[in-house]
């Protein structure tokens, strides 16, 4: 089978619709399908198998920042590249992002099915629920990541959205190195907004004895903040923008992988990473959070933005190596439940259905 996937955010910027879209090509050809990616690309291609669509232009877009390309450009070349490939069918990521999803949408030929991430709200949807309602019903099949996400979705869109969740890689994460420390250590990672609860994290640290440090990887609008707020702590590493392999590496070596996050997160991937690497997890309890991990069970879930809270269930955790035993292994199963393979498996169920009808 001949498969297209198309990705409206820059495959280069770090991302979690993106890794979910390598992350499905790759599994998609490991079981002997043709696979290509189309995205917006802002250098050279993360893999072989895209083709990139041009540069991306920052946009603000549910608290955050979306690498999204709008522009004629992009759609002129994912109009060549639908033309060039001949895909037996299309895979749309967020199918209402301006860009080559929504190009897609409106004019590509033959079998397509639509993946919705986003939960909260969304300025598109808003904006394009009226004149373009009627393109749901181009997709053959539609899928939502979560029930927020489907609810967003149905709201704006109407029609019905299977919950299918995101999958995680499980082979790289139990194959990672752990990265060396020499203190008890939590790894964040996520962009630097406020819908992250870095903030919290850091306040959290006031909190956290002496000899507890903070692996902080990323970046983001915030960045130059929240350093302030941390100013002096020298508990506090700075990684910036790091590489999968450093990222799996630190996430496993570290003794809590924290997830402070706020709002807007429709499913908990870094959940499941955490978790797939053999590291307790502390995040907020949120619902994107919560429909992946049950509390006390695969991770403990906090108030979101309560930093009293979130320290004291960080302390807990390092203080008690029984309890992060057994989060380790109930997290391990957990994550296996959200394979990537699974989900491509799922996936190809309905690629081969719509064929063949």
């Amino acid at each position: 089978m001949r498969i297209g996937l198309i990705c409206p955010y820059s495959l280069t910027v770090p991302g979690g619709v993106q890794g979910q879209v390598l992350g499905l090509a790759k599994m998609l050809r490991s079981l002997g399908h043709s696979v290509r990616v189309l995205g917006p690309c802002d250098g050279p291609p993360p893999d072989t198998g895209v083709t990139p669509l041009g540069m991306s232009i920052p946009t603000t877009a549910n608290g955050s920042v979306a690498p999204i390309a709008p522009d004629v450009p992009c759609a002129l070349r994912t109009i060549r590249a639908l033309r060039d490939e001949q895909f037996d069918i299309l895979h749309l990521h967020e199918p209402l992002a301006p860009g080559p999803t929504l190009t897609a949408l409106f004019l590509a030929q033959g079998p397509m099915v639509g993946t919705f991430h986003a939960a909260g709200k969304s300025l598109a949807y808003d904006l394009l629920k009226g004149p373009v309602k009627w393109l749901r019903n181009r997709l053959d099949y539609a899928f939502a990541v979560s029930e927020d996400a489907a609810t967003m979705a149905h709201t704006a869109l109407g029609g019905e959205y299977e919950i299918l969740f995101n999958g995680v890689e499980i082979d790289r994460y139990i194959s990672a190195n752990s990265w060396p420390k020499k203190n008890p250590t939590i790894f964040f990672i996520g962009r630097h907004e406020p819908r992250k609860g870095l903030n919290v994290l850091l306040d959290a640290m006031s909190f956290l004895p002496p000899d507890t440090h903070l692996w902080v990887a990323s970046d983001g609008p915030e960045t130059a903040e929240l350093k302030a707020q941390s100013a002096g702590d020298h508990r506090v590493k700075w990684l910036g923008r790091i590489s999968e392999e450093e990222k799996l590496s630190r996430m496993k070596g570290a003794d809590i992988l924290c997830a402070p996050s706020l709002r807007g997160e429709s499913f908990g991937v870094v959940l499941l990473e955490g978790m797939a690497c053999g590291t307790p997890v502390v995040a907020s309890d949120i619902p994107g959070y919560a429909k992946v991990a049950s509390q006390g069970k695969d991770a403990v879930l906090v108030p979101a933005g309560d930093s009293q809270a979130l320290a004291g269930a960080i302390e807990k955790i390092l203080r008690n190596s029984d309890q992060a035993e057994e989060l380790v292994t109930r997290g391990m199963k957990r994550a296996e439940f959200f394979s990537m393979r699974r989900l491509a498996e799922t996936y190809l169920e309905s690629y081969e259905a719509i064929l063949t009808n």
